[in-house]
């Protein structure tokens, strides 16, 4: 890292590489002759001439790491798509849904598809074409239900009615089993009660569905309120998403272990109280670029963000990690996370520098506690056109190492991966990379589907294998799992929180490594404590033997004390209802 000062008052910050890549030389220190404004006893460079700094090279600021071979991950073809998503979710029954913009695909698209991706080499086979979709899902939020089938919804959307629409999809089906369930849709009687365009969602601790921002429309009137589904109440106005937009969209939202909740949005972030959703706290401003401190990192600025792993006994403060953004204006765009904790009264944002800037980028979290950072691109916004340069490295993220050397550089795609792309966490721990729609005249409507498959995958090491009986958890619940395969000396488990992904934001992300405890054959996992640490919901189970982790089983945490599964009930008996 290098940096200078020039005319007394310019900062200029790079790389060494930077100098040599642009000609740039040594001068004599008696060049520089102009006082610094702060101090006139130093000197700050001078006409054309820099006053030069560099981090001192034995010990550099930060180190990323360049993985070679398996190292490296791979990205590989998985299958020909049919859509171009606008969001990917995996279901409870193992398959991956794919619902996309109103007049994305062919004029007879029905908008919504289901992956089975164990029959990727029969193309007819592996895709089915969903129906029931009435509206335009084009920019709304998605979450996987808590209830006893795991029903899939999506909220808000695209122009008038379509930004009301709550669609729901039952699972049914398996891993190459046939499924026949479409998605239901009722505008008439079921809807939000604001229109949201680009609004954000999250199951609260309580169960409930918290339902936040948007606008009514493109380049339209800001909706600077939250609401809640099944509905509770009026919508709340929220005076931070007035004053934000519309450099807001699409917030990042998670539920803290001290049972408030995170928003981050813009180049801000605040904690609501669960129950009041008044501010408890607002946090320091996040940090942006070096050369425009105001950088966002939420749509159209667009970054993405995820929740660090929290482990038992749940003891240390949990840490939230936002990666990627642009600026307003010629945009500069982001090569930078940002991490924090939250519920650490003196916690202050962490800035760990990226080996290449990303805006529009997409982050998997892994089985193995660590994050996948892929796609997006090096310049421009989030949006139709505004957008080029695309990232085709993959950078992998480890927590556990030390700060500002925590990013591994992997392998590369080939395959632009743009505005409205996608990155999700399959079951066999591998990630499934798709879509992209820049309406720009240089990258494809992206219809390909890739995966990406981590070290762990290509190590050669077998993968353990477990069977377990009870998939329905309690709090504190002791859960006896059969370990079928592997050495169960050194075993972890993880729960992966059941998610939907669009526009970087992965709704319903959460990493959980639970106490667990083996002799012989059999394992006992420990479920979280209480709603705070593990909002009620859906999680994929692995088991990992080292490095390697398992297929994963799904398993339902907390029930489903907000009684979606009743939920909603209409007069034409429109939405098929679990129960709870």
């Amino acid at each position: 890292m290098a940096g200078g000062m020039e005319y007394g008052q310019e900062c200029w910050c790079g790389d060494v590489v930077d100098i040599e890549n642009n000609g740039g030389t040594l001068k004599p220190e008696s060049d520089c002759k102009t006082p610094c404004p702060g101090h006139p006893g130093y000197v700050c460079g001078g006409g054309s001439r820099l006053t030069y700094y560099a981090w001192s090279l034995t010990d550099p600021l930060y180190k990323w790491t360049y993985a070679s071979g398996n190292d490296a991950g791979n990205y590989k073809f998985f299958v020909p798509g049919v859509v171009v998503p606008l969001m990917t979710t995996v279901g409870i029954n193992g398959k991956i849904t794919f619902v996309e913009k109103a007049g994305t695909g062919p004029p007879n698209s029905t908008g919504a598809f289901e992956l089975d991706p164990s029959l990727t080499n029969n193309f007819t086979a592996a895709w089915r074409t969903m129906r029931g979709i009435k509206t335009d899902v084009f920019c709304s939020a998605g979450l996987v239900l808590p209830d006893k089938a795991g029903r899939q919804i999506t909220v808000g959307g695209w122009s008038g009615t379509s930004t009301f629409g709550v669609r729901l999809y039952w699972p049914d089906g398996g891993i190459g089993q046939k499924s026949v369930n479409d998605w239901q849709e009722n505008a008439a009687e079921v809807k939000l009660q604001k229109g949201r365009w680009y609004p954000s969602a999250m199951i609260m601790s309580n169960g409930s569905m918290l339902v936040v921002g948007g606008e009514t429309g493109s380049n339209s009137a800001a909706v600077p309120s939250v609401e809640i589904l099944p509905k509770a109440g009026p919508v709340i106005d929220m005076d931070w998403l007035l004053r934000t937009d519309p450099l807001n969209l699409y917030p990042f939202l998670f539920v803290l272990p001290s049972g408030g909740i995170f928003v981050g949005y813009y180049n801000e972030a605040r904690i609501l109280d669960p129950v009041t959703l008044d501010t408890v706290r607002t946090l320091p401003q996040i940090p942006g670029n070096v050369d425009n401190p105001n950088a966002g990192r939420t749509y159209p600025l667009e970054g993405a963000a995820m929740m660090m792993p929290q482990k038992a006994p749940y003891t240390e403060p949990v840490t939230m990690l936002i990666c990627g953004g642009s600026t307003v204006g010629p945009s500069t765009v982001t090569d930078n996370c940002v991490s924090i904790q939250p519920d650490n009264p003196s916690s202050n944002w962490t800035i760990e520098r990226m080996p290449s800037q990303r805006v529009m980028p997409c982050i998997a979290a892994l089985p193995d506690g660590t994050y996948l950072i892929a796609n997006g691109a090096q310049k421009g916004v989030a949006g139709f056109g505004l957008a080029n340069t695309p990232n085709l490295n993959a950078v992998l993220y480890d927590p556990s190492k030390p700060v500002n050397q925590r990013m591994t550089i992997m392998a590369n795609t080939t395959v632009a991966r743009l505005y409205h792309s996608e990155a999700i966490l399959m079951q066999d721990g591998r990630v499934l990379i798709s879509g992209s729609d820049p309406q720009d005249g240089k990258n494809p409507e992206e219809y390909r589907v890739e995966v990406f498959e981590p070290p762990y995958a290509l190590s050669g090491l077998p993968k353990p294998t477990f069977t377990i009986v009870n998939k329905d958890w309690a709090y504190g619940q002791s859960v006896t799992i059969t370990i079928t395969s592997g050495n169960t000396a050194n075993m972890r488990a993880s729960l992966m929180g059941a998610v939907s992904s669009t526009h970087g934001n992965s709704m319903g992300q959460r990493t959980i490594f639970p106490e667990i405890s083996c002799g012989g054959g059999t394992c006992t996992v420990t479920a979280p404590p209480n709603n705070k640490i593990c909002p009620p919901g859906w999680f994929q189970l692995f088991v990992l033997d080292g490095p390697t982790p398992s297929v994963s089983t799904w398993v339902r945490i907390g029930g489903d004390p907000a009684q979606l599964g009743n939920w909603p009930v209409t007069t034409k008996n429109s939405f098929k209802l679990p129960g709870v």
